[in-house]
């Protein structure tokens, strides 16, 4: 793992519990994380900036500046829910019936989030080696599965949840954030029309982590049909805005 993906991880965890000394502090801070709804009309927002900003050339870069601030608070939101719930809040299904994102679990939604990502990037985009393969992620986090977990129903998803390594499974999104992060900042504007080479389709599908359950493998050819601005604006913004809500609301559900 690199070390300043590690180090960013151990230092809020540090800067959280110190601010716990302080009450009325560690209170704002709380208070900041459960805005719940206005925060998400605020993750709309950049969104919606950042998607207008990156179509022209002159504001690319503030685009790419506004998309950096709305995943590092997406990221925050993540991360607070270890430091604020239990093991087994990760598990909870209270929406098991209904369609829609908040059907799953948090755990699987952080999962499937950063599992997307990390094939998007690394297989998808960049054709070299996934974080989950060269971090032997798959053992270290405990799971069945190398997937993005589309496959999985209603208590499926909740038996997942319980198998996986909590400790883990954080180290491994804090790893593809990063390398994410580290694209993006290299990614010029005239690379965003790049088209994903169509043989790429034949090595994405040779990896197996796309189940050919029909509620998966159309995500093959969603990928490999759209450019790198296409790519940009799903699976690295809108799709986190997505599941993180699903996430709140899970979290508000099990604790009201």
């Amino acid at each position: 793992m690199d070390l300043g993906c590690f180090h960013k991880y151990i230092a809020f965890y540090a800067y959280i519990n110190c601010c716990k000394t302080n009450s009325s502090l560690y209170g704002a801070i709380k208070s900041e994380f459960e805005r719940g709804l206005n925060m998400n009309k605020e993750w709309s927002e950049l969104n919606k900036t950042m998607q207008a900003q990156i179509k022209k050339k002159d504001t690319y870069k503030r685009g790419i500046d506004t998309l950096l601030t709305l995943r590092s608070q997406l990221i925050q939101t993540l991360v607070s829910f270890k430091e604020e719930l239990c093991r087994e809040d990760f598990n909870s299904i209270p929406f098991i019936n209904a369609d829609g994102y908040h059907s799953k679990t948090i755990a699987y939604s952080i999962w499937h989030i950063f599992r997307i990502e990390d094939i998007v990037v690394h297989t998808v985009i960049n054709e070299d080696e996934q974080v989950f393969f060269a971090g032997n992620y798959q053992e270290r986090i405990n799971s069945p599965i190398i997937t993005t977990g589309n496959e999985l129903m209603k208590q499926q998803i909740a038996d997942f949840s319980k198998q996986l390594n909590l400790e883990e499974l954080y180290l491994y999104i804090f790893e593809v954030w990063e390398s994410t992060e580290k694209m993006l900042e290299r990614l010029s504007y005239d690379e965003l029309k790049r088209k994903i080479p169509k043989e790429r389709k034949g090595y994405l599908e040779s990896l197996n982590v796309v189940n050919d359950n029909e509620k998966a493998i159309w995500l093959i050819d969603y990928w490999c049909n759209k450019d790198i601005c296409g790519l940009i604006q799903m699976p690295f913004s809108r799709h986190w805005i997505m599941h993180t809500e699903a996430c709140l609301r899970i979290k508000n559900k099990i604790h009201s």
